[in-house]
């Protein structure tokens, strides 16, 4: 049983978490709090798994709360609660730099208390359980055949042996991640080098609003540009274009020109964007030419698209399970034998590189 602890200054949203948190079996909600303050006092008595806590709240708000409880409880999970509004957002990516594990959007203008009461069962009660669920991944009954198994490569990067080395050149490096992305990103993305030789596409798993702040911070912070894309982008060396939230993000070929086309079909693995619809419109322009990443997530996005790579000619490597916040979207990838090696966050950015560079330099 997973307790939940919810904090939230309106009774009506505090009503209606409860509710939902109660109705599933595997998760009890152990008490409630009105603002941060309040919600410290109860931590020690009630010893919650989990919190969920509001990002707005009047005598302590949710980061001024955040950074008492990290002080303290350096275990405890925390995923926010904020508005889909840009002030939600920046406080929302603030939470995660500040060690929140993840955020919620609260449920609005979705027309009554029932379809609210299901956005909760679909986005909150996933990711309370991807925590401290992390049985054997469940791969797809339809997926491709597995080839062998990859290399494991943590918790220092050791190079491919000779027979899984790089033999094509990477022309763009694609990126799937989710649960502990913008972290992860905010790490690994400053690593790479200025003159970086070829085009970056990512989809991290963000509501509207969100993508574009993240996109900023991590141009903020890197060597290269990093900018949320828009119809129409061309990709470019050293340009990372980051999918906006609401839109699945494709490539098509315009002569010798690539650009980026946006779209708002059907949700893919409850995702839009989605990673399976990126890596198959790159598989089929870049084929061989592709290098895949996988990190962090909850789920399986990225595991159908992954074999289109594969099928391609294409190279992928994943996040290991060490240091993913959540090993769904790389631990799926693993476990079908997709994945050419695991590499730590620390040196993902380095193995990218390393990667992209090989051929250019001689080195096959």
């Amino acid at each position: 049983m997973i307790k939940v602890l919810v904090v939230d200054d309106s009774v009506v949203i505090r009503r209606m978490v409860s509710d939902v948190l109660a109705s599933d079996p595997d998760i009890e909600v152990v008490g409630v709090a009105a603002n941060g303050s309040i919600a410290l006092d109860k931590i020690a008595s009630l010893k919650p798994d989990l919190i969920t806590l509001d990002v707005e709240m009047p005598v302590m708000d949710g980061l001024q709360a955040l950074k008492e409880i990290r002080k303290l409880y350096s275990d405890l999970k925390v995923i926010m609660f904020s508005t889909l509004t840009e002030r939600g957002a920046r406080a929302s990516l603030d939470a995660l730099s500040l060690g929140a594990n993840d955020y919620v959007t609260k449920p609005a203008n979705v027309g009554s208390v029932a379809a609210a009461q299901k956005c909760l069962r679909d986005e909150l009660v996933p990711k309370i359980k991807c925590f401290f669920h992390r049985g054997p991944v469940q791969l797809p009954k339809a997926s491709a055949p597995s080839p062998a198994k990859p290399v494991v490569v943590s918790p220092a990067v050791r190079s491919v042996s000779a027979g899984q080395r790089v033999q094509q050149r990477i022309d763009v490096v694609t990126i799937g991640i989710s649960t502990g992305g913008p972290n992860a990103l905010i790490e690994m993305m400053p690593t790479l080098p200025k003159d970086f030789p070829v085009p970056i596409v990512i989809v991290q798993h963000m509501p509207e609003m969100f993508t574009k702040l993240l996109a900023d911070r991590l141009n903020d912070k890197s060597a290269i540009q990093v900018s949320e894309a828009s119809a129409g982008n061309q990709l470019r060396p050293g340009h990372a274009l980051v999918a906006p939230g609401g839109f699945h993000m494709a490539l098509v070929r315009k002569g010798n020109l690539v650009e980026t086309t946006l779209n708002q079909d059907a949700p893919e693995n409850s995702c839009r964007p989605a990673v399976d619809v990126l890596f198959r419109s790159v598989a089929s322009i870049y084929g061989a030419n592709t290098l895949a990443v996988v990190m962090t997530g909850m789920g399986q996005d990225g595991l159908l698209g992954g074999h289109k790579i594969k099928e391609a000619g294409g190279h992928i490597i994943a996040q290991d399970k060490e240091s993913s916040v959540v090993w769904g979207m790389p631990g799926a990838v693993s476990e079908a034998g997709l994945a050419e090696a695991l590499i730590p966050l620390n040196r993902i950015g380095s193995e990218i590189t390393r990667r992209v560079q090989a051929v250019r330099i001689g080195r096959v």
